[in-house]
């Protein structure tokens, strides 16, 4: 599977809300962070269980690619993301823009940075 495809399917899986197959894509020691700055998930364990109440916060999670790129061992993508209203009645959030780089080593997903 090429890397522009192994992040399409974490898309896919993001998107059914479907946590284990999304790590699946990850190496173990994998994070999700703030481009160039703070670590937001750790590891596939902190992955896992920050999406997870992320997802029931927000069951109308959804994001759209609307570009993607691959260039040697990273994917770029622009999402275009949607919350719907929050299960705890939270403030709505405006949907937004982000460019997500997805870090590989090998065939797995090291990390994924966020730039919004």
């Amino acid at each position: 599977m090429s890397k522009l495809a192994t992040a399409t399917a974490m898309i896919a899986a993001y998107n059914a809300q479907d946590v284990d197959t999304y790590v699946s894509y990850m190496t173990d020691d994998a994070c999700e962070a703030n481009y160039r700055g703070d670590v937001v998930r750790e590891g596939k364990e902190g992955t896992r269980s920050g999406l997870a109440a992320a997802f029931a916060r927000w069951p109308q999670n959804h994001a759209e690619i609307t570009h993607a790129l691959a260039i040697g061992n990273y994917v770029l993508m622009r999402e275009h993301v949607t919350r719907g209203p929050a299960a705890d009645g939270s403030a709505l959030v405006e949907p937004f823009d982000v460019v997500a780089v997805y870090s590989f080593e090998g065939e797995k997903c090291s990390r994924v940075e966020f730039i919004r």
